[in-house]
């Protein structure tokens, strides 16, 4: 008896999921549609500093990728662990040159990492977005 009454309770369940309002079932296939992305953060890059009162401490970037051609984002997500090598190379460079106790320049260094960028990716077209920068 349980078993006849439970069979068409559970058909009346799925024929009502199966309905959804078209608004509700098209929900799933905007968020599909959305376009791919066009931005991605690196994780923070390091490099060895001196600090103002002689010792070393450490300067922390905080840097991103952006590309609105799709090809052109695609090969830096793919390129990412020579983007970061490369950016890394950079920051050291510049921070073994920084004078101690000098804050960074931030409009420099976002020039060399970008010129980093444009070698690695192959062609310009790609922009180096930095976040912050911090010496520790």
């Amino acid at each position: 008896m349980r078993r006849a009454l439970l069979i068409p309770v559970l058909s009346l369940l799925a024929a009502a999921s199966l309905a959804a309002p078209p608004a509700l079932a098209g929900g799933n296939e905007a968020k599909k549609a959305e376009a791919p992305s066009t931005y991605f953060a690196l994780q923070p890059l390091t490099a060895t500093a001196i600090r103002r009162d002689g010792r070393r401490g450490v300067m922390i970037v905080e840097a991103g990728v952006e590309a609105l051609d799709p090809k052109l984002m695609e090969r830096a997500r793919q390129s990412e662990p020579r983007l970061r090598a490369a950016f890394a190379q950079v920051l050291m460079t510049y921070t073994a040159g920084l004078p101690r106790g000098a804050a960074p320049n931030l409009d420099y260094l976002g020039g060399q990492m970008q010129e980093a960028a444009d070698k690695v990716l192959g062609r310009k077209g790609s922009k180096v977005l930095l976040g912050s920068a911090m010496v520790n």
